[in-house]
């Protein structure tokens, strides 16, 4: 295995440079990532390793989309949304008729628009404020332009595929009104500030390579951003196992609720 030093000294290089402090992310994940693209590059030590990115710009954003893993897709776990859609949303308009939501981590783009489309259905009249965060800019490009493949689309139902899509060339384009309803920001979770006054509060699959300390102080972030009685949503595989000592209390499994 390479010495801790330069293991030390690479991440320390890429802070610097990408803003990201690898010491908030399970090094053996981590390690295992990066010595993957290593051998592929055929680099035998992790500073080299950085010398190249450094270098070149192009192998740079491969690696920064390699490490923030964008695998998204509309409605992730539709049950989830399901349950979004028959409860969660459903409760929180009962307190405020305009809800402000925040989509952290949203990639693509696929679940702020996911949550628009819902709203959209469930209060016509009423634009909710949506805001979808990525430290990835290539993502949040993506996003804003609202071109989507086969492999994202999947959970869509027929009646929301053809009110807010319209087909071209084998992709799909999201309605021009749905996307005027999400305020897209590059925002680092582990560095910047948050916002407050969220009633919901959307984190998924983006903290699975985070350390149990950089999760446990996010979370407890994320709860100071709600406003009394909001809601925190998580992945299928990121229950909050201490969600009782961050001051969350439990709602539904994987939604957490800001005691009132």
């Amino acid at each position: 295995m390479m010495d801790e030093k330069d293991w030390e000294l690479f991440k320390q290089k890429f802070k610097n440079k990408a803003s990201i402090d690898l010491n908030d992310y399970k090094p053996a994940q981590m390690q295992r990532r990066i010595s993957n693209l290593m051998s592929r590059y055929g680099v035998r030590t992790y500073v080299d390793f950085f010398n190249l990115l450094d270098k070149d710009a192009r192998m740079y954003k491969e690696f920064i989309d390699y490490m923030t893993i964008n695998v998204t897709e509309f409605f992730r776990t539709p049950e989830k949304f399901s349950e979004l859609e028959a409860k969660v949303l459903p409760e929180l308009l009962t307190k405020s008729p305009k809800l402000n939501i925040w989509s952290a981590g949203c990639s693509v783009g696929a679940e702020p628009y996911s949550l628009a489309m819902i709203l959209k259905d469930m209060t016509p009249t009423v634009k909710h404020r949506i805001l979808a965060t990525d430290l990835d800019v290539e993502m949040l490009a993506k996003a804003k332009g609202g071109v989507y493949t086969n492999t994202e689309f999947k959970n869509i139902s027929n009646n929301r595929a053809s009110k807010y899509f319209k087909q071209m060339n084998g992709t799909y384009i999201i309605d021009d009104d749905i996307k005027s309803r999400i305020e897209f920001k590059k925002h680092n979770l582990l560095l910047d500030k948050f916002e407050t006054g969220f009633d919901l509060i959307l984190c998924r699959n983006v903290v699975i390579y985070f350390t149990e300390e950089a999760k446990d102080g996010l979370y407890r972030r994320f709860l100071s951003a709600l406003k009394p009685g909001g809601v925190m949503f998580v992945g299928g595989t990121e229950a909050i196992l201490n969600f009782r000592d961050i001051g969350f209390v439990s709602y539904l499994p994987f939604f957490y609720r800001k005691p009132l």
